[in-house]
């Protein structure tokens, strides 16, 4: 890293900033309490190299302790692990290994009649709070849902038009023009609205995880392009916040499916806020009994976003003190009748010390998405800005 940024370093004007992150994550398994310890430091540069060229990075240092091994199965329903090919069980242990990696680093040209930027960045689409049709890039945590999303390679280019409108082209490399991401987006503003128009094209990288690929040491992938049109609105109606977001998927092997979300919030005067976000993805089953092995492992590896139809997530919190936020936030999946309870806190120490901490209580019955074999636990998060 020194080597790397030590050019930049020594320039005037450069910005050092980022934040240091300790972890514990727990859960009860069967009779025993296992957790998981993480240490992570992130570090941010920014440089503005002129008047219209910006440059930023963030470099991540992640180490785990404690469990590192997790074996999937152990939180399966029993006829999913069954589908388990024989002498393949130790394929389904997730390992936890420290990590150092380059998240973002990009160049952004900013003129009059355009923005382009160029490099590894962050791509967030969508309004939505928990889930987001029409980000075929990213899948939030439905228990942590505002967590920081990866950086992926891309060109990105934001023209102008008019006041009121822009027009974004995006390009995210792969190995042939074919495969690579593609994204044609429109935003505008309506009254008291926002809206986006969006076409995408994108290759969806499944996993058959029945089948193991020694090749390549990973479950066999199997590739297929979709591609995508939605829309999506956001803004106020009678005192709420609305907002609303749609995509059609067309497929090219798979059936094709839809996802939609809508969802509504209102900050009351004594403070307390209050959210309601509806979801649904054809792509998911009505009945859990038709939940497969895919299904389950597709859900856990974040290449898809439910194995249910239908869910809901209902939200509320309220400042105990000007420090100290607590909330309570329900996940129900309407297709399976389970549900999860995820009481939440949020306390800053000073301007630069947080802690953020929530529990996650399953109540559903084995097979379900929220059964309560997947496990009851918690997580606390100290963080620290500099």
């Amino acid at each position: 890293m020194f080597f790397i940024f030590s050019p930049l370093l020594a320039q005037d004007g450069v910005e050092i900033f980022g934040y240091f992150e300790s972890q514990i994550m727990g859960t009860k398994l069967n009779n025993d309490f296992i957790q998981l310890y993480s240490n992570k430091l992130r570090l941010d540069l920014k440089s503005n190299l002129s008047k219209n060229i910006t440059f930023a990075a963030n470099f991540n240092y992640i180490t785990y302790h404690g469990k590192t091994k997790w074996n999937i199965l152990d939180f399966l329903p029993t006829d999913a692990v069954a589908e388990v090919p024989p002498g393949m069980e130790a394929f389904y242990v997730l390992p936890f290994e420290n990590r150092h990696f380059l998240d973002n680093a990009y160049i952004k040209l900013s003129f009059k009649q355009f923005d382009l930027t160029v490099g590894k960045q962050q791509i967030s689409i969508g309004t939505g709070y928990v889930w987001n049709p029409l980000d075929v890039f990213n899948i939030k945590d439905v228990l942590d849902p505002t967590y920081e999303q990866p950086g992926h390679n891309a060109i990105r280019l934001d023209v102008p038009l008019g006041s009121m409108s822009t027009i974004t082209t995006l390009f995210s490399p792969e190995e042939s023009w074919e495969n690579s991401a593609k994204l044609l987006q429109i935003k505008g503003r309506i009254s008291h609205f926002d809206f986006s128009l969006n076409a995408i094209e994108k290759t969806w990288r499944f996993h058959d995880y029945k089948q193991f690929d020694f090749a390549s040491m990973n479950f066999l992938e199997m590739p297929e392009r979709r591609r995508l049109l939605g829309a999506s609105t956001a803004g106020e109606l009678f005192g709420l916040g609305v907002w609303a977001e749609y995509a059609y998927n067309r497929m090219k092997i798979s059936e094709d499916f839809y996802e939609l979300v809508v969802g509504t919030d209102y900050t009351f005067d004594f403070q307390t806020y209050l959210m309601i976000e509806y979801y649904r993805n054809t792509l998911g089953k009505t009945d859990y009994k038709q939940y497969n092995l895919n299904d389950w492992m597709r859900l856990l590896a974040t290449e898809q976003k439910a194995i249910s139809r239908d869910q809901i997530y209902l939200f509320i919190q309220h400042p105990a003190t000007d420090l100290l936020n607590i909330g309570l936030s329900t996940i129900y999946g309407l297709s399976d009748n389970s549900f999860a309870l995820v009481p939440t806190l949020n306390y800053s120490l000073s301007d630069n010390v947080e802690i953020f901490a929530y529990l996650n209580l399953n109540f559903g019955s084995e097979g379900k998405v929220f059964s309560r074999k997947m496990g009851n636990g918690g997580l606390i998060r100290v963080r620290v800005y500099f």
